[in-house]
Parts: structure tokens; sequence; C-alpha cells
């Protein structure tokens, strides 16, 4: 089950990532380019919320359930013992940290962008938080394993 979850989980990442810069582009073309907001636009904004909470659903389950390298740290080795060695503490804190925050910030970029009328308003807060969650993404993704899963 962890084998299935966890391929899932790797290439929902690339979707996700793609959805986000898309939507990102497009609202600072949006923004400077002073463009009304499209449909198109509402869509991808809530295709992108979606993609980062399934990915939580599916970080979380592997987290709490399946992955024996955060099982083990966090039952077996103890705090200081994560914390000393890199790759346990990417896994057990810094990666779901990040991606938390990224949670957080797309459903503030999609939240806020729905609040306000004017365009060039949406377009702004859709580009500073989907903006953010893309960078939180990016720094909590584990680029060796990404390309090398053998790792």
């Amino acid at each position: 089950m962890y084998d299935v979850i966890l391929a899932i989980h790797n290439i929902l990442r690339w979707v996700v990532l793609i959805l986000l810069i898309v939507t990102v582009v497009r609202a600072v073309v949006g923004w400077l380019g002073k463009r009304d907001w499209l449909e198109t636009d509402s869509r991808l904004v809530t295709f992108s919320t979606i993609g980062i909470d399934i990915q939580l659903l599916l970080g979380l389950l592997l987290y709490i359930f399946f992955s024996p390298l955060a099982l083990e740290a966090i039952t077996n080795q103890g705090f200081s013992f994560v914390m000393e060695n890199p790759d346990y503490r990417f896994f057990a804190i810094e990666h779901g940290l990040l991606m938390l925050l990224a949670v957080v910030f797309g459903h503030l970029g999609s939240i806020l962008s729905k609040r306000v009328d004017d365009s060039t308003a949406r377009f702004r807060r859709a580009t500073i938080w989907f903006g953010l969650a893309l960078l939180a993404i990016l720094a909590g993704i584990p680029w060796e394993r990404a390309f090398f899963p053998g790792l």
C-alpha cells in the first residue's frame, strides 16, 4: 500500500507543480496586463487548490500510517536522532511543514482572490499567495529522490 500511495503522491507532484506554474504565470500576466478575471482563472485557482489538498491528504496518509522513515523516526529513534540525521529531519519535519505552509498559502490565494471584485486586485492576490505556495513546494520537494528514486 505504501508503494501505491507514494507513486500517486510522486506523480501528482508534477501535476500540482504544472498547475501552480500556470496559475502564477496567468496571474502575473493578468495583473501586469490589466486583464479581466475570466472563468478560466477561477478554474485554475480551484484546480490548483484541489491538487494541493489531495497532495496533503496523500502526504498525511504516508506520514501517519505508511512511511517507514517517518514511523521509525517518530516512534523508535526520538527527536534528537531525527534532528541530527538530515534524511530523517527532512521527511519527519521539514517536508511536512513546508507543504503545510504551501497548503495555507494556496487556500489564502483562493479565498482572498475571490473576496475582491477588481480584476487587478484578484490577480495581484493570486500572484502573491500562489507564488508563495509554489516557492514552499519547490523548497520542500526532495529533489534527489524526485529524479533518482533509488536514493
